[in-house]
């Protein structure tokens, strides 16, 4: 079996890698980079390591030479991702694969999403599905690597300000989510299957100040406000109308309960309960 992994250097790529390396050698993982000097470091480890990204039809080609499988890890929003993710899909169908497998959003409903980011991951879903090609759909939670982003490393001194309400978030960690991933692709390939990945249990952000207060001692409160305040507070703190749009469209998603969902396939697929709230943010945090 030959896996093709891109988004190998990322969090959630590296976290798949380290999982599938337990069961089968690096020669049997090619990886896609943008970056030679990684190219270099993965060949040197043994991997089966290609130069190009999804925009180069070329270079996809070129690396799904003798794969069975391709995971596909959703593009960044900075290029035209829908078409990126096609490219992906098209050069899988060329190559003859036995599969693909795609890492989108864990949401309640496609079709009342304020984020239009997200919409890319629903439009991906249905690409791969008309292309005729096997497929598995991994539906991810928000990380719950992400809450320090969300809420500020000076969180202890400024408490929790966002515009989510009392919305609720079913976290995961990264890690897991990649563990997941990889047993999957090992142990069943691709077989038309959707998976929602998502945390034991769905928490707010005054569940996440709590949590935060009987772990460090420190008070930490939260402060629910509307969006046109929220995106006033983060415009006078310099951050970009485009990232500002981002963060209160997400916000509104959470509170609007999209990010709820609470499914036990992630605790199935890894064997044991996925880390919880209190867990995670003591390491995140280093508490």
């Amino acid at each position: 079996m030959q896996i093709l992994v891109t988004g190998a250097t990322g969090s959630l790529g590296s976290a798949v890698i380290e999982t599938l390396l337990k069961r089968i050698p690096a020669s049997s993982i090619a990886i896609l980079t943008r970056n030679e000097e990684k190219r270099f470091s993965f060949q040197a480890r043994g991997f089966l390591a290609y130069l190009g990204d999804f925009d180069d039809i070329p270079s996809l080609d070129n690396a799904m030479k003798e794969v069975e499988m391709v995971l596909l890890i959703s593009a960044g929003d900075e290029g035209d991702r829908m078409q990126q993710h096609r490219n992906v899909v098209d050069a899988a169908k060329r190559a003859g694969v036995s599969g693909i497998a795609y890492t989108s959003r864990a949401l309640r409903d496609q079709d009342t999403l304020s984020n239009p980011l997200m919409a890319d991951h629903f439009a991906t879903e249905d690409y791969i599905r008309k292309s005729g090609l096997r497929y598995t759909i991994f539906r991810n939670a928000l990380y719950m690597d992400a809450i320090p982003l969300f809420v500020g490393r000076q969180v202890f001194q400024t408490g929790i300000i966002q515009s989510a309400g009392m919305g609720k978030v079913a976290f995961a960690l990264r890690k897991e989510m990649g563990e997941a991933i990889a047993k999957i692709m090992l142990n069943e390939g691709c077989q038309n299957k959707t998976y929602k990945f998502t945390g034991g249990m769905a928490y707010s952000f005054d569940d996440i100040a709590h949590a935060l207060t009987d772990l460090s001692g420190i008070e930490v409160s939260y402060t629910p406000v509307e969006s046109p305040a929220f995106e006033a507070i983060l415009i006078k703190k310099g951050i970009p109308a485009a990232v500002v749009k981002k963060i209160t469209d997400f916000n509104t998603d959470i509170r609007n309960g999209q990010e709820s969902e609470v499914t036990d396939d992630l605790a199935r697929t890894i064997g044991r309960p996925p880390v919880s709230l209190r867990e995670g943010l003591k390491a995140l945090f280093g508490l």
